[in-house]
């Protein structure tokens, strides 16, 4: 088991009334169990909780007047995932994966795996097929890309990223996503707080399907997957941001962490992580 101290601070000037909804709280899954756990609104607003999609992405809304908004979220969070030899870990077939997964298999808003299917074939068709494949996908995106923060915005897709070969953890991502769906591997983008991000943030990183069940990967190399605390899973970012809102705010600041809180396993970039 790993123990990792989690948190968040957000602060908006709002300036008309404004719905948020956000997407800052750690997932409860059979291998994260999270406690001791807080939430507050600077002022006080009636805060309305739910699970939404397929996945249960944990979500709370607010509607707020004009004010300047602060929001604080920590916790405690038990990790207990499986970890396997990535040479024990093989690919699915399409007949044999739950329908709920195969909806991980088709382009999606920043995902053009439609457009990028030839060029991924070309590059990883051949490759041995199972964990060493995403890896080999995941390996070529870190080699291709070079992480610029402000490189790109709320418009840059995978295919985009592919051309300009810069980005940062959403584009990353996006571009392993795209790739894994395009040579036939369900794939997901896992947003979350990683242990010892530099810069500190919300970090992206990548889940795909093998042998039955989802996992870890970060294509950035900035994070080890044995100390992701996951918030939430979907198609691509736009189904996790921590915050969108309908009405008129600006961010003024955030600030993130994570932390392990107590003794830990090394770091094992070549294990084949699962939290799901």
């Amino acid at each position: 088991m790993t123990e990792i101290s989690i948190g968040s601070t957000l602060e908006y000037d709002v300036r008309t009334t404004t719905i948020f909804l956000f997407k800052i709280a750690a997932g409860w899954t059979p291998h994260q169990r999270v406690h001791n756990e807080q939430l507050t609104f600077d002022p006080l607003l009636d805060v309305e909780a739910c699970q939404v999609g397929a996945e249960g992405n944990r979500l709370h809304r607010v509607v707020v007047e004009p004010c300047q908004l602060s929001i604080q979220y920590q916790a405690q969070v038990e990790l207990t995932p499986d970890i396997d030899s990535p040479n024990t870990v093989g690919e699915s077939r399409p007949a044999d994966m739950p329908p709920e997964v195969l909806t991980y298999m088709n382009p999606s808003r920043y995902c053009e795996s439609d457009l990028l299917g030839r060029f991924a074939f070309e590059e990883f068709g051949n490759l041995p097929r199972g964990f060493s494949r995403v890896q080999a996908i995941c390996d070529w995106v870190y080699k291709q890309l070079d992480y610029t923060p402000g490189s790109t915005n709320a418009t840059t897709t995978a295919a985009d990223v592919l051309l300009q070969r810069t980005g940062v953890c959403r584009d990353y991502a996006h571009l392993a996503i795209t790739l894994c769906r395009g040579v036939g591997i369900p794939a997901r983008y896992v947003s979350g707080y990683a242990v010892n991000l530099q810069p500190p943030d919300y970090h992206g990183f990548v889940e795909a399907f093998l042998d039955g069940q989802w996992y870890l990967f970060d294509p950035t190399r900035l994070a080890s997957t044995t100390g992701l605390v996951r918030i939430g899973v979907g198609r691509d970012a736009a189904d996790v941001a921590f915050s969108t809102l309908t009405g008129s705010a600006v961010l003024k600041q955030k600030n993130v962490w994570a932390n392990f809180a107590d003794t830990h396993p090394n770091a094992n970039h070549a294990s084949a992580v699962s939290i799901s």
